[in-house]
């Protein structure tokens, strides 16, 4: 490989990298669809059926600093008061890919 495509291929991978905070982009469509099967029974347009003060809309996730791929993440693998663990049932890039979707569609909801 030539020097110059050497070092435009790793500037893509550093730029993916700092835009994601991981090397492999988030697969949102993926998310969806996750989110679809596992989330929206109580989570349906960013709601929040058991405790509605603690929707997952932008202004709610920021007050309750949940407005990070990072924090979500947590919150789906470990549960959190009477939201249940997801951890052992959705594999590790599912709970990524949903949390990226969430957060790209927190200020929709």
């Amino acid at each position: 490989m030539n020097k110059k495509l050497h070092l435009f291929s790793s500037l893509a991978i550093l730029a993916i990298y700092s835009i994601t905070g991981s090397a492999l982009a988030a697969d949102i469509e993926h998310g969806a669809q996750v989110f679809s099967a596992n989330c929206s029974a109580c989570h349906a347009g960013g709601n929040n059926v058991i405790m509605p003060e603690k929707t997952i809309k932008s202004d709610a996730l920021e007050a309750n600093e949940m407005n990070s791929v990072t924090a979500i993440t947590t919150q789906v693998t470990n549960g959190k008061n009477a939201m249940p663990a997801f951890g052992g049932r959705l594999a590790p890039n599912d709970i990524e890919d949903v949390a990226n979707y969430v957060l790209s569609q927190s200020d929709k909801w």
